[in-house]
């Protein structure tokens, strides 16, 4: 055990190759349900955090992180 956390524990060979293809490239690659909503869910907070008004489009977002970033370089 290292740190609290167990060794890491073998899988059974038919599931070896399977643990293999689990990267975040591929989980992101099939963009399951479940993680599309966790971002859908970060980005609501985000946009509440800012005072933004939600929902927004891609493009709206990236010109206001665009404003944000500009004012907060120029003031330093």
């Amino acid at each position: 055990m290292i740190g609290g956390f167990p060794d890491r524990l073998m899988a059974r060979e038919e599931f070896e190759s399977q643990l293999k293809t689990r990267t975040l490239t591929n989980l992101y690659n099939e963009k399951p349900t479940w993680l599309l909503g966790l971002h859908r869910d970060l980005d609501e907070a985000v946009a509440e955090a800012y005072g933004w008004t939600w929902p927004m489009g891609d493009e709206e977002i990236l010109q206001k992180l665009f404003e944000l970033n500009r004012t907060r370089g120029s003031s330093s």
